[in-house]
């Protein structure tokens, strides 16, 4: 495991050599992995090309922690010990490839993450704004406005998964964790954009609803399907006002299990946090929640997102819904808030605060909640490198007595080195 390991960071190394002294780093219609990809969204449309031949960009990042958090629970059940020191280092590897004129391909690998110390492809997709490949100027004004983005990939489900940490790709996040209820999952679909180019946009897409692929049947089907759309409407008002409003929709008719909220592999920042002393493997999702619905899911999402100068706010309200098959429906709502002051040269230094709390029918049939207030800051070195603090307290309320989260809480300080290029 240890020689599969030094194999990925030597490849690394001689990748990223060709790839910063050999070649151009800019492509079309594409969301920088640093500094310049902060509070971007979609990929940015554009019909403008630079394509000159099929061009190889080869990307990465990774990041560290220093942990020192306590955790705590009514005693009935046993926690884990826990102290200070530094967390297991994550790392990506990016392939973008610009393969066409307006045709271009995404790959990402988890080189190293919490729960897989061995490389293991997340996902990746073709990104089409342009169907120069069936003809010259073919549908061109129709394409102006179109981008068709197919493979097994991150669905365009809200916003929140744009500004979430991606194992080690995490320079978007103004803080070190994700949500509680962190809304992610990898499924093989397609997805279709229309952007006005005056604010307005919609996206309609369908998947497999399955995230891990394979024909094995199960109750005498291989799969299920589910629906994503998203509405919105994004625009720089002025020098000074930028303005976003979204809402989206997820919706399986059927899965054999839905991942909507445990599809992230790579595992949350918080580690060892609530886990049993007994535990006979980590719980790499500890700190998040996961309302595990079953096989069926709706979920909605609302987002909006004001920058003011220096000053931003990005919200989040979701609700979903969902049951196995033969089982009550039960409901989960998550409410998140955060207000980032950006400021220095350039805005390379930022302050924020960021509070998240849900409310959910457990399976345990209890009514829990669970508050996170998160204090952070950040500085940027360079364009490519970011240096993060933050305080953190998670509580948990109404979880069945003698439990592993009855009366229980995790708080303390976090400190993340991220490297993104």
């Amino acid at each position: 495991m240890i020689s599969k390991f030094k194999t990925s960071i030597t490849l690394l190394v001689v990748l990223l050599s060709f790839s910063l002294f050999a070649q151009n780093r800019q492509l079309d219609n594409y969301r920088q992995p640093d500094k310049n990809g902060v509070n971007v969204f979609e990929a940015p449309k554009d019909s403008d090309s630079t394509f000159d031949g099929v061009k190889v960009r080869v990307g990465g990042s990774s990041t560290l922690q220093f942990q020192a958090i306590d955790h705590e629970n009514s005693g009935v059940t046993e926690l884990a010990e826990i102290g200070y020191n530094i967390n297991l280092a994550t790392a990506n590897l990016d392939l973008d490839v610009a393969l066409y004129d307006g045709v271009r391909m995404h790959l990402r690998t988890y080189l190293s993450s919490r729960h897989h110390n061995e490389p293991y492809v997340k996902g990746g997709y073709f990104q089409i704004d342009k169907l120069e490949f069936i003809s010259e100027g073919f549908l061109e004004d129709f394409m102006k406005n179109v981008t068709i983005k197919i493979g097994h990939m991150e669905t365009n489900y809200g916003d929140a998964h744009f500004r979430r940490t991606d194992n080690a790709q995490a320079i978007f996040n103004p803080f070190v964790g994700n949500l509680i209820m962190d809304a992610f999952t990898t499924e093989v679909g397609a997805e279709f954009y229309y952007n006005t180019h005056k604010g307005l946009f919609a996206m309609v897409g369908f998947t497999n609803g399955k995230l891990n692929q394979s024909v094995e049947e199960s109750d005498g089907d291989t799969g299920g399907a589910s629906f994503i759309a998203k509405l919105g409407y994004d625009k720089q008002l002025n020098d000074d006002l930028r303005l976003r409003l979204t809402g989206s929709v997820y919706n399986t008719g059927y899965v054999p299990n839905s991942y909507l909220y445990a599809a992230d592999r790579a595992g949350s920042r918080y580690y060892n946090v609530l886990q049993a002393a007994d535990a006979t493997s980590d719980n790499f999702r500890s700190g998040r929640y996961n309302p595990a619905f079953g096989n069926k899911v709706t979920a909605i999402m609302i987002n909006p997102f004001v920058k003011y100068n220096g000053l931003e706010f990005f919200g989040t309200f979701e609700t979903s819904s969902g049951n196995s098959i033969g089982a009550e429906e039960r409901t989960a709502t998550q409410l998140a808030g955060e207000l980032i002051y950006r400021f220095g040269k350039n805005e390379n230094l930022f302050v924020g605060a960021r509070y998240n709390t849900v409310e959910a029918d457990d399976t345990s049939g209890e009514d829990i909640t669970i508050n996170r207030t998160q204090l952070g800051a950040g500085w940027f070195m360079t364009k490519n490198i970011l240096m993060k603090a933050e305080y953190v307290n998670q509580t948990y309320d109404g979880f069945t007595s003698g439990s592993l989260y009855d009366d229980s809480k995790f708080n303390g300080l976090m400190l993340e080195a991220v490297i993104s290029f």
